[in-house]
């Protein structure tokens, strides 16, 4: 996802999280999936529409890194 950005859907974005063991949340009544952790303060936010445009992913994966980060210093 960090070298290539474009073309991924929403079935990734979940194997993800799972991945990761990372909330992935299912909107209730709008557009978009909420990813969080525990951890976190912050969240993000991911539309449904296909693709995802890239921005979005760059979110996704500075985000995980930071998961990761604080994991790591637990």
């Amino acid at each position: 996802m960090r070298a290539n950005p474009r073309d991924w859907r929403i079935e990734d974005v979940r194997t993800l999280c799972r991945a990761f063991d990372l909330d992935f949340d299912a909107p209730s009544g709008g557009s978009h999936y909420g990813v969080s952790d525990p951890m976190q303060e912050r969240h993000v936010t991911i539309p449904f529409a296909r693709p995802i445009k890239p921005v979005y992913i760059k979110r996704l994966v500075s985000f995980v890194a930071a998961v990761l980060a604080a994991r790591e210093d637990q």
